[in-house]
């Protein structure tokens, strides 16, 4: 069983006292059903179990009176001896609540009663037409945490590497000393792997169980025919055909010299409005991640950010990569990348910055002044360069220059080296970069 940090995050909303009713968003089959019910089963005596999407005729039981004890009540009558309610050992699961609203109101009566946990999970959260809104979202009686696929740390736990490892990394990390040469080639390895099959739960099991590469890209494949199925089962009418067309044109995108969104290349003149709210829903349901221009290097980034000039990445690496054509598997794990490899590594550190939780920047002036992504770490604005090869970073090292103009103290380089520093300049394997943490 693959082990998840949502675990201890389901612990630690438990532990707290007089907890709202939980909200677990993410995107489809990133791992949410499961996690959740494993978490039950092991800290509940008594779980309740509905699935909407399943079956739509539990929706029924919310259709009247929300009140708690005639939704048990109902509940009770519906399921017979499985439905068991007792205070403080029961929990309500409410899978794909999207497709039950009033579910989500009744949230609110859950919070107020007391008696019963109730955690819910949603893949379509408030994406623009998908089924109604709630007759009131319970504003102030939920609490809502994001769930990802598996993030490369998570990677490692599954490939057997354990936490006393990463510690070590992480002491190498914090005295900017080398990583053992065994170590290092052992971790540069699991990070292409990583690349290719990325985090989706399903693609990282048939990994582990079978390590066979052809497995894990039908997977990836057959998610990403899901995912566009859900575009045009769910989307409005008059979406459906441009959100397709807009998720379809991100490996061009990214493959472009300059990798600002380009509208024009899903279809030969078009504008933002035309295709932003194509572009909102696939980032609502939660498949790619938005890195936004900064004006300025300074702190606070968010405050500094060109909201109408982006990047779009694919929020799972391994889903990106397996919309490539057939080889590119094959031609990362041997490191024959050739010039798309920028892409994919972009990509890749987009995928771990963002399932950190970070929101992502870049920055780039018309003068071609550019660098991959900007971060706020160790307190202060620091840019960070993704380089697959040993590639110049003369954008870094003129922002590195001129701190009166850019307000930047130090810099770091990720890319297939060890551990080192050249004066302000911090140079680090990608596979650290999960451990750039936001403090």
């Amino acid at each position: 069983m693959l082990k998840r940090k949502i675990e201890q995050q389901l612990i630690d909303w438990k532990n707290t006292p007089d907890h709202k009713p939980l909200i677990i968003k993410g995107c489809r089959q990133c791992g949410k059903t499961f996690s959740v019910l494993d978490f039950a089963e092991k800290n509940y005596k008594h779980v309740v179990y509905l699935n909407f999407f399943e079956n739509p005729n539990y929706a029924s039981v919310f259709a009247g009176s929300l009140d708690v004890d005639n939704i048990v009540m109902l509940l009770s009558a519906l399921l017979g001896n499985s439905a068991v309610f007792e205070s403080g050992k029961t929990v309500l699961v409410l899978d794909e609540i999207q497709e039950c609203p009033e579910a989500r109101t009744a949230l609110k009566f859950f919070r107020i009663d007391g008696r019963y946990d109730v955690i819910c999970t949603g893949s379509l959260l408030g994406v623009s037409g998908y089924g109604k809104d709630p007759r009131s979202v319970p504003v102030g009686s939920e609490s809502i945490m994001d769930m990802y696929p598996l993030d490369f740390e998570e990677f490692l736990w599954a490939n057997g590497i354990p936490d006393t490892i990463i510690s070590l990394l992480q002491q190498h990390l914090d005295n900017e000393t080398p990583v053992p040469e065994a170590l290092h080639n052992r971790l540069k390895e699991l990070l292409l792997q990583y690349v290719v099959v990325g985090g989706m739960p399903d693609c990282v099991q048939a990994f582990i169980n079978t390590r066979q590469m052809n497995h894990v890209l039908q997977i990836q494949r057959d998610i990403i025919h899901s995912y566009e199925d859900d575009m045009v089962k769910y989307a409005e009418k008059k979406d459906k055909s441009r959100i397709r067309e807009c998720f379809q044109s991100i490996p061009k995108q990214l493959s472009k010299e300059n990798k600002k969104f380009q509208y024009s290349l899903i279809e030969k003149g078009a504008t933002g409005s035309k295709f932003e709210g194509s572009l909102q829903w696939i980032e609502d349901a939660g498949i790619i991640i938005r890195s936004y221009n900064l004006s300025i290097t300074e702190l606070p980034l968010d405050g500094n950010a060109e909201k109408n000039v982006f990047k779009v990445y694919m929020r799972d690496c391994g889903l990106f990569v397996s919309m490539l054509e057939d080889g590119t598997q094959y031609d990362i794990l041997k490191g024959n990348l050739f010039g798309y490899k920028g892409a994919i590594f972009e990509n890749l550190v987009a995928d771990i910055f963002g399932k950190m939780g970070r929101k992502l920047y870049y920055f780039r002036k018309d003068s071609g002044l550019e660098v991959d992504f900007v971060i706020r770490y160790k307190g202060a604005c620091t840019p960070v360069e993704v380089k697959a090869s040993n590639g110049n970073i003369k954008s870094t090292k003129t922002i590195l220059n001129h701190p009166e103009k850019y307000h930047v103290s130090s810099a770091i380089k990720l890319g297939d080296y060890n551990i080192g520093r050249a004066d302000k300049l911090l140079t680090l394997p990608l596979y650290m970069a999960f451990l750039l943490k936001t403090p």
